[in-house]
């Protein structure tokens, strides 16, 4: 008969950005435990998470463990008999360690020869005598951003136990009955305070509330169900979605009393859930003065200082009031609104006074503040690096996007002022807003859209998918500066950092290199969405003219250091971007083969031949002819690239057979039409136009032998097939596409 496992651990208060990973860690790690242990269950481990407990169920959980029966190897037979047949000291003794005799013992071929085995068998134990060693193997499993000493023990030969918070309680039931385990005290603590905590059938409410007695009493439960129903009477709403739920209620009822709506912050409506057990909420107002202040200013301080939420008006205005969230439901909310509004205005002057003094120069005059800010020990200032985004920039709009004058010149403009901010008393407070502030001061001095739009949005994009924003709508006649200045600023920093020897590895990453390295490609793979460019850029060219930048100030002996790495990485991440947005793997090998570099590479040519792929793959012809190419590429694998538009005549002059002479006449028709798609970004008229070969191509292979005693027939054959190797490969190498279910 199976029976319900229900387990909590009440701790210390666990930091809200844990408990998503821990809820799928705790389900996960005890799922896994107890098919460790041999428990069979019926259904997933569920899992829940509040500041104060972690929560694990089974619904139906086995009685008793699976019997085992396992093969256990011994010894070689050759070293477990002597010439004779007597058994020796190392048959004799893994027959003794089973409890059987020689005899008993059995024989087994495998590969590597024949060895003694015998079988093991074990009669499962009770369900309730191995959960102990179950939950203390869960405890040990689970990991935690930092774990605390708290002078606790536990009897699993490990010794000194230390988990995310300190455990106060924990409630361990099996069928309704308590399942003994227990934690116990160090030895050597030093204070009285730490006692054992023992499992038993107690678990408790609201640290405040309560519905009857006194807030904090324990509360017995017997079931899963009396479990979430006892919870909910002494105020824990134990599962994450119904606290974000009743805070949506919540919000949007005080907002609406407010005359506004809540400004839409999912992240931090998530954050906030996993801070109460309780969530109600209290509005407040502060001073409309404050709202002179830039909107990114009212609402960093209300969101990542207070984690207050924003009200907007209908014109998606600020409002000069606020909602917080509490963990108590009061009689009176407006004594709490009045503490809060107390902190936030406080919050709001410090942010004017900044505001005032950073006002009192413009941007420009802040440049030379940026020589006492060090970019890199080896890299030199800020104010080396504003120089050379300021060059790079500009060159990027006129040689790399093709854009005017006016915006080289936008461009250079804003490349130069993008980290003035950080000289700023604003962005020293409030650092979350750096590069926004820069582009609101360049607003208010008086600069154009499109310097003051792209040092403002210069961070961006923060992911790899399609939608990140910025927009193009949002970025107006910035778009192309906006592109130029973070391409810049990504491109300057791993250039320069590779160069200094900061290369990442898969556990140090200190400079955030794959997230510049994301950005970047990013911005080059959607060019014409958002910053209006059709043209392709090769990344080899971008990374030439960072590296020249560097040269030009002398601040690294050699920029081109760690060029290859620098390449690798690059492409990497431009590999991860595509696997994000949904690219098949082969797909992907197809346009970024393995040891591709940097040459040539341009991220929205790949991009554009990877839809194309996608795009023609479901026709009759694609996935055939994919194979006969894969073929055709292994065959000659060994003959060097050439000229795909070399002259087919010689070749045609020494085939003899009708297919050979029919595929040859077959690419020469077609080698211009694929070649002028390909040159005009047509990847899937090109891809059409190979397709069309596929006749060709398996006629070839039917009727002609390719390696032909005649040593001057069988270079014209590898050197036909050659050609058509390096006609395809400019637009994807079809030989890595592994077929339709791949």
């Amino acid at each position: 008969m199976d029976r319900e496992l229900l387990l909590e651990i009440g701790c210390e208060e666990l930091p809200a950005s844990w408990l998503p990973g821990l809820t799928e860690q705790l389900a996960q790690r005890l799922g896994q435990r107890l098919k460790d242990f041999r428990l069979t269950i019926d259904g997933p481990v569920e899992s829940s998470a509040t500041p104060r407990r972690l929560t694990a169920h089974v619904s139906r959980l086995s009685e008793r463990q699976s019997d085992l029966e396992e093969n256990v190897s011994g010894p070689a037979v050759s070293a477990a008999f002597g010439p004779d047949g007597t058994p020796t000291p190392a048959a004799v003794g893994f027959a003794r360690k089973h409890g059987v005799e020689v005899g008993e013992l059995l024989r087994v071929t495998t590969p590597k020869g024949e060895y003694l085995s015998v079988v093991r068998r074990e009669r499962g134990k009770a369900t309730v005598d191995v959960l102990p060693d179950v939950l203390a193997a869960t405890l040990r499993d689970l990991a935690f951003p930092k774990q605390m000493r708290w002078d606790a023990w536990l009897d699993d030969g490990k010794g000194e136990f230390t988990f995310g918070r300190p455990i106060r309680w924990m409630l361990f039931l099996f069928g309704g009955r308590v399942v003994p385990f227990v934690i116990r005290r160090n030895p050597g603590a030093q204070s009285n305070l730490v006692q054992d905590i023992r499992t038993g059938p107690l678990t408790y409410g609201h640290r405040f509330l309560a519905m009857s007695g006194r807030p904090g009493r324990s509360v017995k439960v017997r079931s899963v169900s009396d479990y979430k129903q006892r919870l909910g009477e002494h105020f824990v709403l134990l599962e994450h979605s119904e606290r974000h739920d009743r805070l949506v209620r919540e919000l949007d009822a005080h907002a609406r009393r407010l005359g506004g709506r809540v400004a839409s912050q999912p992240a931090l409506l998530h954050e906030v859930a996993d801070l109460v057990e309780y969530p109600s909420v209290v509005a407040g107002v502060f001073p409309p003065e404050f709202l002179a202040l830039p909107d990114e200013v009212l609402s960093t301080t209300m969101i990542h200082h207070q984690h207050y939420f924003p009200v907007l008006d209908d014109q998606q205005k600020l409002l000069p009031a606020f909602l917080a969230v509490t963990n108590i439901e009061v009689e009176q909310p407006q004594k709490i609104a009045i503490n809060a509004e107390r902190v936030l205005t406080a919050r709001l002057r410090d942010a004017r006074f900044f505001w005032d003094a950073d006002r009192r120069a413009p941007l420009e005059a802040k440049l030379a503040r940026l020589d006492t800010l060090l970019f890199h020990k080896a890299l030199g200032s800020y104010a080396a690096k504003a120089e050379r985004l300021g060059r790079l920039a500009g060159w990027i709009v006129t040689e790399a996007f093709g854009g005017t004058p006016a915006q080289a010149e936008a461009a250079a403009t804003a490349g130069r002022l993008a980290k003035a901010d950080l000289t700023t008393d604003m962005v020293r407070e409030f650092t979350e807003l750096q590069g926004q502030m820069g582009g609101i001061y360049a607003r208010e001095d008086g600069l154009g859209e499109m310097v003051w739009k792209a040092i403002h949005h210069q961070y961006q994009p923060l992911g790899v998918e399609a939608a990140q924003p910025p927009s193009a709508a949002h970025l107006g006649e910035a778009a192309i500066t906006w592109a130029a200045v973070t391409a810049a600023d990504r491109l300057d920093t791993l250039v320069g950092l590779f160069a200094a020897g900061e290369v990442p590895t898969g556990t140090r990453d200190p400079f955030a290199l794959r997230r510049a390295a994301q950005g970047l490609v990013k911005v080059l793979v959607d060019l014409p969405e958002v910053g209006g460019v059709t043209r392709p850029v090769a990344l080899d060219a971008l990374v030439a003219q960072a590296q020249a930048g560097y040269a030009a100030q002398g601040v690294v002996t050699d920029p081109t250091a760690k060029a290859d790495a620098l390449g690798a990485f690059v492409v990497d991440r431009l590999r991860f971007l595509f696997e994000k947005r949904g690219y098949k793997a082969d797909e992907i090998a197809a346009v970024l083969p393995e040891g591709q570099g940097l040459a040539g590479l341009s991220p929205l040519s790949a991009r554009q031949r990877l839809d194309a792929v996608r795009a023609v793959r479901p026709s009759a012809d694609f996935e055939p002819l994919a194979a006969l190419f894969k073929r055709a590429s292994n065959i000659v694998k060994d003959v060097p690239p050439a000229d795909p538009q070399r002259d087919l005549s010689g070749i045609r002059a020494a085939l003899q057979e009708p297919a050979e002479q029919a595929l040859a006449d077959a690419l020469e028709s077609r080698r211009a039409s694929i070649a002028a798609a390909v040159g005009q970004a047509d990847y899937v008229r090109a891809l059409q136009e190979v397709a069309a070969l596929r006749p060709a191509v398996d006629r070839f292979f039917t009727d002609v032998f390719v390696m032909a005693d005649d040593a001057a027939l069988r270079q014209a054959r590898l050197g036909l097939l050659a050609v058509l190797r390096d006609s395809v490969r400019a637009i994807a190498d079809l030989s890595s596409i592994a077929g339709p279910q791949a």
